[in-house]
């Protein structure tokens, strides 16, 4: 499970599938798929993020609100084919009722820095069809550029975005304070503007013998 400020990512259960098709049926927040999901889609839908935790370790997982319990979406990594190559790609998918609340955004970084710190992939990426903005707004958030655009036959034209495990461990050098050259912080309480961040971050810099660099190296490389 990772948990970040306001948000729990979970695995998938068969019990999700009410709320993941008041989701994923509506045209609206399908807009940029080629159609929306039927019945026999969705449940298709969990029963391979339930393949992939069995044969990868992770998939897209359920988000939850952790004050209230509520599903609202799905976030994780998943091997896509972008541009003719199979990659790790952060998807995410919001219920509309709570678009423009930072929620993608939240759970992607949670996703992406869980991924630097659980798997040996260099590289990750999200894509989507030419037409989304709010997704690819929202890797671009997640500290990606812009590294492709190509023809893809589901999308038309498809966009893909991609972060590097040095450029990343090079956003967390950022987030040093000026004062303090050997620690990001010097102590759990003083977290900035980056207290949404997942506790698998935190796991890391949230103290000052776990937030030196050395140890982020480490523990990333």
């Amino acid at each position: 499970m990772i948990e970040t400020e306001r948000l729990l990512l979970r695995e998938y259960t068969p019990d999700d599938f009410d709320a993941l098709y008041e989701i994923v049926s509506d045209p609206e927040t399908m807009a940029h798929y080629p159609m929306p999901f039927d019945e026999p889609r969705t449940r298709r839908w969990i029963d391979w993020n339930l393949e992939n935790y069995a044969q990868y370790g992770f998939g897209l997982w359920a988000v939850v609100l952790k004050e209230t319990g509520e599903f609202i979406g799905d976030c994780g990594i998943t091997l896509q084919k972008i541009d003719g190559e199979m990659l790790p790609e952060i998807g995410y998918h919001i219920h509309k009722k709570y678009w423009r609340q930072g929620f993608a955004k939240e759970a992607a970084r949670a996703v992406r820095d869980w991924a630097f710190l659980n798997t040996e992939y260099d590289a990750l990426y999200s894509y989507m069809k030419y037409t989304n903005e709010g997704s690819w707004r929202t890797a671009m958030a997640n500290g990606m550029k812009k590294v492709k655009e190509y023809p893809d036959p589901k999308n038309t034209i498809s966009y893909a975005f991609s972060i590097t495990r040095e450029e990343w461990i090079q956003a967390v050098l950022s987030f040093r304070k000026p004062s303090c050259r050997d620690c990001i912080w010097p102590c759990a309480e003083q977290r900035c503007c980056c207290s949404r961040r997942s506790a698998a971050f935190w796991e890391i810099v949230s103290t000052k013998q776990k937030s030196c660099m050395p140890a982020i190296i480490s523990r990333a490389g």
